[in-house]
Parts: C-alpha cells; structure tokens; sequence
C-alpha cells in the first residue's frame, strides 16, 4: 500500500511538472473549466431474470430494459417482463396449468452513492400487460370447454418498487442484483382461483452501454 501511494505522488508530481513545463512555453494562456457539472449522459440496455412466486407456486421471469440516465443519479426508459407459472389449480389426470403473462411500461430508476463501485437504487416500473393460460386439446375435458373457458385472457396493471445492488464493472457494463414486490389489479380467469398477481421476486440483471458519456475537463483560450 505505501509502494503505491509512493508511486501515485510521484505520478502526480510529474504531471504536475509537465503541466507546469508546457504552461511556461506556451506562448498563449489557458484556463481550465468544466461545463459538464450539471448533467453527465448516460445510455444503456439491460437484460434481467427474477424468480419468485404466484400463489405460492415457483414463478420465472425474464426482462427487458432500455433507458437514459441523467448523471448517474437517475434512470428513466421502458422495461418489459414476460413470466411463467406452473399453477397447479386443475388436478384432473395431467392437464397442464401454465400460466404466462407479459407486462411492461414506464422505468423509474433514482440512484444513491453513484461514484462508488457499488452503488444503491430503488426501481420503480409502472406497466401494463395480459395474462392468461392455455393448454392443448385433452380427452378430460370437451372441446367447447377448453375453447370457451380454459383458454382466457385478461388485462392486468402493474406496479413493481423494488431495491437494488448495483457493480460498476467498468464505464459499459454494470450488473445489478436486488428485490422487487409486484402490485397488480384484480384479474378474473375462468376456472382460476388466482385474482392478483402480487408477490416478491429476486433477481439479476446485467446493463451494457455506456455510463458516462461525459469529458469534464477543457480548456480555453484567454484572449
């Protein structure tokens, strides 16, 4: 540890005698300023996978984001999920209950401790979306049942918070690692006994773009 503190004052002192070397035989003066203190740009798309539960049956869910972020303090972009449970509501020989679902909308990221390696955030995803089961044809059941009421589809809204643990790998790729609860309507399947989808889910995430698009140090002639 002192070998490197050493080797960085040394470091800094060079460039500090350079500087001053390069200032001293240039003709013309430069002042330094820095016009990117406001707002650093950021962009990036992001792939994440959740596990959890829906009525107490395991539930995956994988997603999708893309979104801009306002000097590494804010995230705000468009996020989808798709999921699949095996619910296990209809027992009658070996009928399949999968139910699958999509959701998506506005993405709402604000972030704490930015300039550290690991950084904290709260996402928020506001998002709307259908849900739905389906199975195939089966001898159990006559087909105006399954065409008429086996196979439903409904609307559902969701609201998702959740918490996150975000690495900072390097200035294109971040992963992040959190929780999230999921706040839905109330929805009505046929046959289902399932009428909301809330729940916690756990996840990981992987974000690839770029960070900080920003330069913060210029310079300008005096005239």
């Amino acid at each position: 540890m002192k070998i490197q503190k050493s080797y960085l004052l040394f470091l800094a002192l060079f460039i500090g005698v350079l500087c001053n070397a390069q200032d001293d035989s240039d003709a013309e003066e430069f002042v330094e300023f820095n016009d990117r203190n406001n707002v650093v740009h950021g962009v990036y798309l992001g792939l994440t996978t959740h596990f959890g539960e829906i009525e107490k049956e395991d539930s995956y869910f994988v997603g999708l984001k893309i979104a801009y972020v306002a000097n590494q303090q804010f995230e705000i972009g468009f996020a989808a999920n798709v999921f699949y449970s095996e619910q296990n509501f209809i027992t009658q020989g070996t009928v399949d209950n999968d139910l699958i679902g999509a959701y998506g909308g506005l993405h709402l990221e604000p972030i704490f401790f930015s300039k550290k390696k690991v950084n904290l955030s709260f996402p928020l995803l506001l998002g709307v979306g259908g849900i739905g089961y389906v199975t195939e044809d089966h001898e159990y059941f006559e087909d105006d049942f399954i065409d008429n009421e086996y196979e439903d589809v409904d609307v559902i809204f969701v609201l998702e918070p959740g918490i996150n643990a975000l690495f900072n790998v390097s200035r294109y790729l971040q992963l992040e690692a959190g929780i999230k609860y999921r706040f839905s309507n109330s929805i009505k399947l046929a046959t289902s006994p399932i009428d909301r989808l809330n729940g916690y889910s756990v996840g990981l995430g992987i974000k690839v773009g770029v960070f900080n698009m920003g330069r913060n140090r210029y310079k300008k002639n005096i005239k």
